[in-house]
């Protein structure tokens, strides 16, 4: 009988995933003019489904497009973008002084790559969180691959309720890299990793954040948000100056914060995104350019449709994974405008006495 039993649960999972994809778009309204507040609420009070949802459908594009590492970075000339994707964890893990032995929580982990790349470099134990049963399972099907499954372990949680995982004063310290932003509050998510900080412990994180360039009140910004959300799986985009006083208002001592994004670099950090293949500064960065060509994203509009017709992906992945088109354009414009930032740096502490 236990077969059966493992069978079952696992068409229950593929139905609950297809589910969440196709019920994705139920909460956005692809014109700006209809959107309304409740639509925003509706998002916020659903974070978890509406980032799931998201999730469960672009996780494979992802890896496809971005390796391991779902996150941006910085550019050096001539660096390649696997290269940047592993300088950008360093400089989190250094510039929060992480060393040998200590006990790091990962918040919203993806497939772990983050967390494999700063357990060697910082030769520390990390435990990665993520909501998501699909990119656990990719998570620990690729980190048993590098032969780090003694020194990383993934779990299953909700970041609104660390505390209740695991604990407080559970970990020396606390990262999230481009993951808070798809938390319904700042305050909320910033509290909990607080709580389970031990005094005195370090909170370094990477926010996506629109700016103080950003006007909501002029329609193309709000509207270039919007696509964002919608592109993202967020539930709502807010400024750089919610994220710093959330911090404070948690009781977070910041000890560094800094845009990345505003440094003069000769090389954009949205460039992959722009589909110049003149732009790589790689012979093999000229794929990762091409996939966001125009022929790349018809190449892949129309071979994720057929996987689909096929029955190789679920039905719902065309639909969310057509959104990821929207919020390249959206990323490109507004990071060329200097509206948005993927990499709005903050190092804090926990007062000892907290």
């Amino acid at each position: 009988m236990a077969p059966v039993a493992a069978e079952t649960n696992v068409v229950t999972e593929d139905g609950r995933q297809q589910n969440r994809m196709e019920a994705y778009s139920k909460f956005w309204q692809n014109d700006m003019s209809k959107e309304k507040s409740v639509d925003t609420d509706n998002r916020l009070n659903s974070y978890t489904e509406v980032v799931n949802g998201y999730y469960d459908a672009a996780t494979l594009l992802y890896e496809y497009a971005w390796a391991g590492s779902f996150h941006f970075s910085r550019f050096y000339k001539g660096e390649s973008f696997v290269a940047s994707l592993a300088r950008h964890e360093h400089y989190l893990a250094a510039q929060m002084q992480l060393k040998p032995g200590m006990r790091v929580l990962d918040v919203g982990c993806g497939v772990g790559g983050p967390a494999r790349e700063i357990a060697r470099f910082a030769d520390v134990n990390i435990v990665g969180l993520n909501n998501n049963d699909y990119q656990i399972t990719r998570a620990n099907k690729h980190t048993a691959y590098a032969g780090l499954q003694d020194q990383i372990t993934y779990v299953k949680g909700d970041f609104m309720k660390l505390s209740e995982q695991f604990g407080e004063n559970s970990f020396d310290a606390v990262y999230a890299i481009e993951a808070t932003v798809h938390a319904p509050s700042w305050e909320g998510v910033y509290s909990e990793i607080k709580k389970v900080l031990k005094p005195g412990g370090i909170f370094g994180v990477y926010e996506w954040a629109m700016t103080d360039r950003w006007d909501p009140a002029i329609p193309e910004h709000k509207e270039l948000a919007h696509q964002i959300e919608i592109g993202n799986g967020i539930p709502e985009m807010r400024p750089i100056a919610l994220a710093r006083e959330a911090l404070v208002n948690v009781g977070f001592e910041i000890l560094h914060e800094e845009d990345l994004a505003e440094r003069p670099d000769d090389v954009a950090w949205y460039y992959p995104l722009e589909g110049d293949v003149f732009k790589a500064q790689t012979l093999w960065d000229v794929f990762t350019c091409w996939r966001t060509s125009s022929s790349g994203k018809f190449v892949s509009h129309h071979g994720l449709r057929l996987l689909e017709t096929v029955g190789i992906v679920p039905k719902g992945t065309w639909d969310v994974c057509e959104t990821l088109k929207i919020a390249g354009d959206a990323l490109v414009k507004t990071g060329q405008q200097k509206l948005f930032t993927p990499m709005y740096l903050v190092i804090s502490k926990k007062p000892l006495d907290a």
